[in-house]
């Protein structure tokens, strides 16, 4: 993702001549715009926005599809055989069909408060903040916490993704190594990389990451392909595994699907960086058409990967690839190359909240350079001891699905739609848009305390 994409969505500073000399900004004809009681245009946030480098529809999709084909599209097979063949296809459909409506209600919510307030942009800390100040009153209580609250989830998330792709570069090392040397534990290929990680991750500039990016991106296609040759080469009948798994594990399903299809924070920074944002939106816009492909792909993925491998099927896809063969460890160093520079971009993003949020200014007798250097070692160390303790990588997917995901994706859009139609009560016939909120927030909450609980006893179980 460009340098310009940010997962707190934070809106450009006031216009000056100098940014609209360089900037591109969305020209709406007056003849389509309906006018105030005053006789003035009403305010459109999406004519307001100042963008150096705004991203064509094509752009923007391409970003989506390219931001979804990492670790959790890797992960579905061991999904389905929580699920079983028919609850995993079904249930993948219907999370996706959830996380791409609550998509549309943070991104409608959001634009309405924009509106309201004359901005151009808000990130999702204030969307939430800003919301609930016009809220139902028993909600406003939440308001000087909501902000830290939202960003305390970010940041999770962010720091999970980066625990899991720890231990997916040392499992996929290892599968390849352990040919060659003496077998070691993972947790010691962990070891070998922390000192790369530290490295990358002290590069401030993700403009000098962009060329590696671009490999990257290039490679996991190709990886991909190899891996859907392995998948389809030898297939076992698909009567031969169950259409339905175990209920007990179906949370796990839930937080891993959770964990592969939601990426709100992704969705924002894209929809905030388009040329055209209207078209973001709508039936046959980006979003829904990068999230039909991106569901129809895991599905497949998720169905066929599990016919293959069965109970086998583990944290990763990779890691069922024949170990002996030399196209099989290609692909296993392929994707470990691939996350490892994609490490860089995840834990930037709580690096930037922590540091612009909530150290920065308040560090005037500091060195500031060298704080925000002992920050970004802080994260590396953090996530690493984290993956080395917790080594068991379907887990941790799951887990963070469902303790984050849930609520960022599900629960918190609900609230925040609630809140701006709140002061007009703008609810539709029988209140049915109320209601449909209300059921939202209800499966984010189940989402988050039954795959918590079951994720956290599942690790427990696992030392």
């Amino acid at each position: 993702m460009s340098e310009s994409l940010s997962l707190t969505g934070i809106g450009p500073p006031s216009e000056t001549k100098e940014q609209k000399s360089k900037s591109y900004s969305v020209n709406v004809p007056l003849e389509n715009v309906s006018l105030n009681a005053n006789g003035s245009p009403p305010y459109d946030p999406h004519a307001h926005r100042i963008l150096e480098h705004p991203t064509t529809n094509s752009e923007t999709l391409i970003h989506l599809l390219k931001g979804s084909l990492g670790t959790g599209i890797l992960a579905m097979p061991n999904a389905f055989y929580n699920s079983g063949l028919l609850i995993g296809t079904v249930g993948t459909l219907l999370i996706g069909f959830l996380c791409t409506y609550c998509l549309h209600v943070l991104v409608r919510s959001q634009y309405k408060l924009c509106k309201k307030l004359r901005v151009p942009i808000l990130s999702y800390p204030d969307s939430m903040k800003y919301a609930l100040k016009d809220g139902p009153t028993f909600l406003r209580f939440g308001v000087p916490l909501s902000a830290l609250i939202v960003d305390g989830f970010l940041i999770v998330y962010q720091l999970g993704i980066c625990c899991v792709y720890i231990m997916f570069i040392g499992s996929n090392i290892k599968e390849v190594l352990d040919i060659y040397i003496t077998p070691m534990d993972q947790r010691y290929y962990m070891i070998m990389i922390l000192l790369p990680l530290v490295a990358i991750n002290l590069i401030r500039n993700l403009k000098l990451l962009a060329p590696f990016s671009q490999v990257a991106n290039i490679v996991t296609f190709a990886g991909l392909a190899i891996v859907l040759w392995y998948v389809f080469t030898d297939l076992p009948p698909i009567s031969s595994r169950p259409l339905v798994g175990e209920p007990r594990k179906y949370t796990l399903f839930v937080g891993t699907t959770l964990f592969a299809l939601e990426a709100v924070g992704v969705v924002l920074a894209l929809e905030n960086n388009m040329k055209t944002p209207a078209s973001f939106g709508g039936s046959t816009g980006v979003l829904n058409t990068g999230m039909v492909a991106i569901t129809i792909m895991y599905v497949a993925m998720g169905f066929f990967g599990y016919v293959k491998y069965g109970e086998s099927a583990k944290g990763s896809v990779t890691l069922n690839l024949p170990q002996g063969d030399i196209l099989a460890q290609s692909v296993k160093i392929i994707f470990a190359f691939a996350i490892f520079i994609t490490y860089a971009l995840q834990a930037y993003v709580p690096v930037e909240i922590i540091w612009n949020t909530y150290m920065k200014e308040r560090l005037q007798n500091w060195n500031k350079t060298t704080m925000e250097y002992l920050l970004r070692i802080s994260v590396v160390i953090v996530t690493f001891l984290l993956a080395v303790f917790i080594p068991r990588l379907e887990l941790f997917i799951s887990l963070f699905g469902a303790l984050c995901l849930s609520v960022l994706g599900i629960a918190f859009p609900a609230i925040i739609e609630i809140c701006v139609l709140w002061p007009e009560r703008e609810f539709g016939r029988f209140n049915y848009v109320l209601w449909k909120d209300v059921l939202l927030i209800v499966i984010g909450v189940l989402a988050l305390v039954l795959g918590t609980y079951i994720s956290v006893e599942d690790i427990i179980r696992s030392f």
